[in-house]
C-alpha cells in the first residue's frame, strides 16, 4: 500500500477527506449542519461523523452534507479495553439499522448516564455542588461523556475553564474520574464488522502503547489513524510507515469537536481521497462483492 501525501502538502486541487468529527449528538459543539457547513468552507470533499457511542447525528448530517454537495459517511468512535488500557475505535459506513449495533450502542449510552451518576458522586464528595441533572441538561444528548462535567463545572464556577477541571477533577488518577465500560478490542472490531463498518484505531499516539499495535492489526484492524491533530508531522509518518508494513489503510481526522477545546480544528487535516477509497474496500460487504 503506498503511502499517503502529508496532508499540510496537499495540492489545493486534490480531493480531500476529514474522517474524524464530532457533532453536539456526543461531545461537540457544533450541530450537523453547523459541522457541514465549515467543512464546506474549508474546502473538504468528504466528512465522516464520528461522534462516540451513537449515530444518531447521522441522518441529520447526511442530510447537511448532500445540500452542500459533501460525501458523507456515516461512523462512530467506540471505547475498547484491551489488556486493561483504553483505546478508541473508529467505525465507518455503519449500518444505522443493524440491530446489534443499536443494541451495543443503548447499552454504552446507558453506561455513560450511570457513568455521569458516578462522578458527581465523587465530586458531592470532594465538597463541589454538582448535580447530573446540571450535567445532563449541559450535554443534551444520548451520549453524555467527561467534557459535559467539565463544562457544568466551568458553567457552575467550581473551576476557571475546561483544562482546570480535567486537571483538577476529572483526568485518570484524578478524584472524579470513573472507568469507562468498553468492550474488547476483539468484541469491538467484530461489532463494526458485524454492522457493515471497517474499523481503525484512532489516534495511536495518544496511547503510548505503539508495541501493541501489531497485535490489535491482527485482531481485524482495517485501518490506522495516522494523521491526527495531536500527532507531529515525525509521528504521522511513523504511524504511515507501520500502517504499510502491517497492511493497514492509513487514515486522518482532525477530532474536531467544534468549540469544546478553544478552536475549531477541521481543515486541519486533509486526508487524499485514494485512502477513503482504500478504506472502503476493506469493509465486509465490499470484500463478500470483489
Amino acid at each position: 500500500m503506498d503511502t499517503p501525501q502529508n496532508p499540510s502538502l496537499l495540492a489545493s486541487d486534490m480531493k480531500v477527506a476529514d474522517l474524524h468529527l464530532h457533532t453536539r449528538y456526543s461531545d461537540g459543539t457544533y450541530t450537523p449542519e453547523e459541522l457541514a457547513g465549515h467543512a464546506a468552507a474549508v474546502g473538504l470533499d468528504a466528512v465522516a461523523l464520528t461522534d462516540h457511542d451513537t449515530v444518531a447525528g447521522c441522518a441529520p448530517m447526511a442530510a447537511a452534507c448532500a445540500g452542500r454537495g459533501l460525501e458523507f459517511i456515516p461512523g462512530s468512535e467506540l471505547t475498547a479495553d484491551l489488556e486493561g488500557r483504553e483505546f478508541h475505535v473508529l467505525g465507518y459506513w455503519l449500518d444505522a439499522g443493524s440491530a446489534l449495533l443499536q443494541a451495543r450502542l443503548a447499552e454504552f449510552q446507558a453506561a455513560r448516564i450511570q457513568r455521569i451518576h458516578d462522578m458527581v458522586d465523587r465530586l458531592n464528595h470532594r465538597g463541589i455542588g454538582l448535580t447530573a441533572d446540571a450535567v445532563l441538561a449541559v450535554a443534551n444528548c444520548g451520549s453524555p461523556g467527561r467534557p459535559h462535567v467539565a463544562r457544568a463545572l466551568v458553567e457552575g464556577g467550581h473551576c476557571r475553564n475546561y483544562d482546570d477541571a480535567f486537571e483538577r477533577f476529572l483526568k485518570k488518577g484524578r478524584p472524579a474520574w470513573v472507568p469507562k465500560v468498553a468492550l474488547t478490542m476483539a468484541e469491538t472490531i467484530q461489532l463494526i464488522h458485524a454492522a457493515g463498518g471497517a474499523a481503525v484505531l484512532a489516534h495511536p499516539g495518544l496511547y503510548r502503547s505503539d508495541p501493541m499495535i501489531p497485535g490489535i492489526a491482527a485482531l481485524g484492524l482495517d485501518g490506522l489513524e495516522c494523521w491526527h491533530t495531536r500527532h507531529s508531522a515525525t509521528a504521522s509518518e511513523s504511524y504511515a510507515r507501520t500502517a504499510a508494513r502491517l497492511g493497514l489503510v492509513a487514515t486522518g481526522g482532525s477530532d474536531c469537536h467544534g468549540m469544546a477545546k478553544g478552536e475549531p480544528l477541521i481543515g486541519r487535516i486533509r486526508l487524499p481521497y485514494a485512502q477513503v477509497t482504500a478504506l472502503k474496500a476493506r469493509r465486509p460487504v465490499a470484500a463478500a462483492a470483489a
